[in-house]
Formats: C-alpha cells, structure tokens, sequence
C-alpha cells in the first residue's frame, strides 16, 4: 500500500480482504508491519491493515522523540486518515499497549480488541527474568544504552532469534533490519526501549498504563482476547501475568496458542489468526 501522509510525515501499513469490522494489527518494538506476514492473510476475507508505527517499517522518521505519546499522537492520525470507526485492535508487545490507551481514550473508536505478550500493568522488577532485567538496566544507561542500540544492531537482531522459539529466515532478518542502517536511524528503537515500565519508571507512561488499566478493569461491553504461549524465558506473559489479567480486566477470554518467544506471531501465526 501506498504511504499516508499523517501529521509532518508518512505512515504505511500492509492491507488484505474486504468491507466489514475493520482488524487493525499493531507491532512492537523492534518489529514492523512485517510481523503479521503470515498472519493476515490467515484472518479470512475480512478487512485487514497492518499499519508501521512512526519511524519503524517503511514509515517516516520524522525529528521527534519517540515518546509513547508521540506513537499514540500519529496512530490517531492514521486512523483518522483512514477514517477507520470502530476497529478490533490486535496488539503485540507496544502495539497492545497503544491499542488499550486509544480505547480508554477513544472507546467510541474501538469494538474489541484482542492482545498478546504487552504490557497489561507497570511491571515490577521481579517481573522481568534477570536477563532482561540487566539488559533493561544497560538500556536505560547512557553511554551503554547508545552502544547496545544504536552502534550495533544487536538489539535488532537478538529479537527474532533469540525473541523467538525458531530465528527468522534470512530474508525475513533483512526486511526487520532494513529501516535501521545507521544509527540515527535507530533512535526510535532506544526510545522504545528506554520507555519498559519498570519500577515506577518513566513515571508519566507507567501514570498513563494505570489509567488504562483502569479502563480495563470496568470496560464491560467491550469483548478481550488475550492470547498465551509458553517455552521460552523471553515470555513477558507468564501463567502469573495471565491469572493477574483474568482478575482485573472486564469481559476477557483467554486462548492458549502454543509454544511460541516473546515475538510470538513469528512462531505462531495461524493459532494467532484462528
């Protein structure tokens, strides 16, 4: 599909099917539009669109900083663009963290909305294993955090083969590593980075992720999906996050898809489109 002009900059996204309720499938970081691949063309003949949040994918990379208020300012747009109404929000890793803040802000835009591996609540650090605790730590380290991310494409690489159960094919390596050849060009997945809500920081987005839950927990009418994986240490969805979020959130389902990474469209993807 062709870019969309949004704001000061373009938005792509990938399309299939036809009329009906439209799905609006959003990533994370470091993915793209990418991930669902395999997933859309699974989902039937429905309307189907795979947006790139703002400088990821083939998106724009406009001058700002990538805060998840700066991600949920441009997903607006889009959908404004689009005039996409009461959409099903399908959210991975950010993308279900963008998808419960435009309900709580907009619940007239949003019909349902179905989520797998994101963040539900601020998380503690016990939350995360101590790999990625550390990793969160040297992230969050200026100085350390630039080498990780930005001089390397470690950061990148490391999530769809060790994010993963099996690594991506070559081919599918290159497209996520595309968008970010240099530096500069990485700067929105720091950004991301830096903003894991751990340990009460960064304050305004853990705020932000509260008053979410909130719309959670008392959004009766508003069907959920959460969908659950299991074998790998990568997992940010554990049996004790999904018990948490069958207690606290309103009209929820939960489906079991399969071993499967924290990246678990890549390993999963029909048990996700079914």
């Amino acid at each position: 599909m062709p870019g969309t002009p949004v704001l000061d900059s373009v938005m792509h996204h990938e399309e299939t099917g036809g009329g009906g309720t439209p799905f609006v499938f959003l990533h994370g970081n470091p993915g793209s539009s990418h991930l669902w691949r395999n997933v859309l063309p699974r989902t039937g003949g429905g309307r189907a669109l795979a947006p790139d949040l703002i400088g990821m994918g083939r998106s724009g990379k406009p001058r700002i900083a990538y805060r998840f208020d700066d991600h949920a300012r441009y997903l607006d747009a889009w959908c404004d663009a689009l005039g996409l109404d009461r959409v099903v929000l399908v959210g991975h890793d950010w993308g279900g963290a963008l998808a419960f803040d435009m309900a709580a802000r907009r619940p007239d835009r949003v019909a349902g909305i179905a989520f797998l591996e994101t963040f539900v609540r601020p998380l503690a650090p016990e939350d995360l294993s101590p790999q990625a605790r550390r990793r969160s730590e040297t992230i969050r380290t200026p100085g350390p955090g630039e080498e990780m991310v930005l001089e390397k494409d470690l950061f990148i690489r490391s999530a769809f083969t060790g994010g993963v159960l099996t690594p991506v094919a070559d081919e599918d390596m290159a497209v996520y590593l595309a968008p970010f050849p240099t530096p500069e060009s990485r700067r929105p997945v720091l950004a991301w980075a830096r903003q894991v809500p751990v340990g009460g920081e960064p304050a305004d987005l853990v705020a932000r992720i509260e008053s979410y839950g909130a719309w959670l927990a008392r959004s009766t009418g508003v069907p959920k999906l959460l969908m659950t994986f299991e074998g790998s240490p990568t997992l940010l969805v554990d049996a004790a996050m999904a018990a948490w979020c069958a207690d606290n959130i309103a009209d929820l389902e939960i489906t079991h898809c399969g071993p499967a990474g924290h990246h678990a469209p890549e390993d999963r993807p029909a048990e996700v489109a079914a």
